[in-house]
């Protein structure tokens, strides 16, 4: 048995027969995408893939403060439990512009396939998700498809559209990848426009609520 208690600071402790410790780089806590973001798995780990399967991977997250993943698209569809203040970019095909969806603590965002999006933190402190993936662990090349791998496959003849691997995984539907590749830069110039939102008064309020009643709890 083990039990994870995420804490307001953005931390989580992990406690077992052999004690309570807080999730650190190394043993607990792998690379995440990009630098200085981290992942715990939960079921599956890195190398799971349609080849080497368990249906899916769930990992907890450590998001860096004020910073943000850099916008991709993932094999297969994508779950993600905000235990902080987040933002996920999306890009509306529809209108064709980029856009941001403001997630609170304890709501959870569903993103479909190969939908271009990118996650960050809007607070000043570490943030902790619960992510879970079908299909794909995180050192497989189609986990997360960045704009130059995008680019990169649209400039081969071979791999512009995608066709789905099948229909036992429901993972990596047909996709136009210069398409995608474009949404992706489209969501990279309007994070570097604007950068993460950031968090309201009533948000930065709730949060040191948040904190009195962990404090109060009394737990460890």
């Amino acid at each position: 048995m083990r039990l994870y208690r995420p804490r307001s600071d953005g931390s989580v402790v992990l406690a077992d027969r052999d004690g309570a410790r807080e999730l650190g780089p190394g043993r607990d806590l792998l690379p995440f995408i990009d630098d200085g973001q981290f992942a715990h798995y939960l079921i599956g780990d890195a190398a799971t893939s349609p080849e080497r399967p368990s249906n899916a991977t769930v990992k907890l997250g450590i998001v860096g403060p004020r910073s943000a993943f850099t916008p991709h698209a993932h094999g297969g569809e994508h779950f993600v439990l905000s235990l902080g203040y987040a933002a996920c970019g999306l890009y509306d095909t529809e209108r064709a512009r980029a856009f941001e969806v403001l997630l609170a603590p304890g709501e959870l965002i569903r993103i479909p396939e190969m939908m271009p999006h990118s996650f960050a933190n809007r607070d000043s402190t570490a943030l902790t998700i619960l992510a879970a993936n079908t299909g794909y662990g995180i050192d497989h090349e189609d986990y997360a498809i960045t704009a130059p791998e995008a680019e990169r496959r649209a400039a081969e003849p071979s791999c512009r559209t995608t066709t789905s691997p099948g229909a036992h995984t429901g993972t990596l539907a047909p996709t136009d990848y210069r398409v995608l590749a474009g949404a992706l830069r489209d969501i990279e110039r309007a994070q570097r426009l604007r950068g993460p939102a950031a968090t309201t008064g009533r948000e930065r309020l709730a949060a040191r609520l948040r904190r009195l009643a962990q404090g109060l709890e009394g737990r460890r």
